[in-house]
């Protein structure tokens, strides 16, 4: 590309990360990491506990260096241009990191004062979120619910109208018609142009993306929109439930022709090796494996094949 090219590409990306690797006494934490969002994406990255997600976002917000690799976030290098991508950016940490001591209408304003605006100029991008807190805009921020905190956070990481915003678990904890309201107001965001980071441990938030990343171990087991991810998955899929489940899953992976075995909620997710399925002679039905458990002594059996979800696939992918 010549120079041209290049500018052009980078209007077109808000955040471009190039084998990003960090390590905490020994223990690499983020291995090679690699990506692009487009400008205006929602863009996920969905992993358990440890899996590496802080760490990278606090990379991309220029609060923590990188052993190696280049980061671009809102067209500057985020070692060299630090200064200028913390006025484009908005960061939503996952634990509250707010005054507690200071009322809402008080942390507000610090955030807007801080990045040298005030609360009334951008008031309009934040209305429909800091609306909702407003009636108690005197009240400490530290004696705030989990629902309200999350609101004032938003607002305070979005009062300077950032081009990025990196939202770091911003659910956790919070009740599901909260995290419901949350994600009404990611689209609206999405919809002023902004462009949204946000990682979460909750599978079924995945949905919610324009595109995803799985994450384990500090690596990216693979990116692509939700629903890519699970037309990839080729396994077979039942759910199997019985009376007694804990037993039940116990009992399902002893049986040879059951490949892998997970607890999904109110039901057990197995796929089936795929020699199982085709033997000529006696190929295995969900008849066959519901008497096989009842040989085992379970009862109010109910077997169900179904489409996976993203976190079979996360399970698939991760081995």
């Amino acid at each position: 590309m010549n120079g041209a090219e290049v500018h052009k590409a980078r209007l077109y990306k808000a955040v471009e990360v190039r084998e990003i690797t960090k390590s905490f006494e020994g223990q690499e934490v983020l291995k090679a990491i690699s990506f692009v969002v487009p400008k205006g994406e929602i863009f996920g990255i969905i992993g358990p506990d440890g899996a590496g997600k802080t760490t990278l976002f606090r990379i991309l917000t220029t609060l923590l260096l990188a052993d190696s690799g280049e980061a671009v976030v809102a067209g500057d290098d985020v070692v060299r241009d630090f200064k200028s991508i913390r006025s484009k950016v908005g960061y939503m940490p996952g634990r509250f990191s707010l005054y507690p001591d200071l009322s809402v209408e008080e942390n507000l304003k610090v955030f807007a004062s801080i990045f040298n605006t005030s609360v009334e100029e951008n008031y309009d991008l934040i209305k429909d979120i800091y609306g909702q807190i407003e009636p108690f805009k005197k009240r400490r921020a530290g004696a705030l619910s989990g629902g309200m905190k999350q609101k004032l956070a938003l607002s305070c990481a979005l009062i300077h109208k950032p081009e990025v915003l990196f939202l770091d678990e911003p659910t956790t904890g919070v009740d599901p018609v909260s995290r419901k309201e949350f994600w009404d107001m990611l689209y609206k965001l999405k919809n002023e142009g902004i462009t949204i980071l946000v990682s979460t441990p909750y599978m079924d938030e995945a949905s919610r993306c324009d595109r995803i990343a799985l994450i384990q171990d500090g690596s990216f087991l693979t990116i692509d929109t939700p629903e890519e991810i699970v037309d990839q998955y080729h396994k077979t899929l039942w759910a199997v439930k019985a009376k007694a489940m804990y037993p039940l899953l116990q009992d399902l992976r002893t049986l040879d022709y059951v490949d892998t075995c997970f607890a999904f909620g109110d039901s057990h997710h197995i796929t089936i090796k795929p020699g199982a399925l085709h033997d000529k002679v006696d190929p295995l039905t969900l008849e066959t494996l519901k008497d096989d458990l009842r040989e085992k002594g379970h009862e109010e059996i109910e077997i169900e094949v179904i489409r996976a979800g993203i976190e079979d696939c996360f399970m698939e992918l991760a081995g």
